[in-house]
């Protein structure tokens, strides 16, 4: 990989992550920065989408299979996501909002465990007994 595209990862990465922080930690002040409505479940999802995709761009930088990066990436985004449902559940939404989301991210986490032990299979072996993933 090049220095000029993990430049443009890391800048992509951390702007990605400060604004999502922001809009998660601070809504209200994020809102009005870019001029939303101050909608704090939206902008709390929003945060932590955003959070989700720097530390996806992160994980690029050193890991090189897509289906592992995406299955962390959905896991981590989709658990934020889960504890957003439920410290915001004053809001609206239903109650069962935060377990259905607890519940695929464990689908996913049984998904990324999989596929990190194939991968680590595959190194494991001599050279010329491929693996088929």
């Amino acid at each position: 990989m090049s220095t000029l595209v993990k430049i443009v990862v890391v800048l992509s990465a951390a702007s990605m992550l400060v604004t999502g922080v922001w809009a998660r930690v601070d809504p209200a002040g994020f809102a009005a920065w870019a001029g939303w409505p101050n909608h704090v479940h939206f902008l709390h999802d929003a945060g932590v989408f955003q959070i989700g995709i720097g530390l996806m761009l992160v994980c690029a930088l050193r890991w090189r299979d897509a289906v592992t990066l995406v299955l962390a990436g959905f896991v981590v985004t989709n658990t934020f996501h889960a504890v957003n449902h439920a410290t915001d559940l004053g809001l609206g939404g239903r109650a069962s909002d935060p377990w259905l989301l607890l519940a695929f991210s464990l689908v996913g986490l049984a998904g990324l465990v999989a596929r990190l032990r194939v991968l680590s299979g595959r190194r494991a072996r001599p050279a010329g007994e491929g693996v088929r993933a």
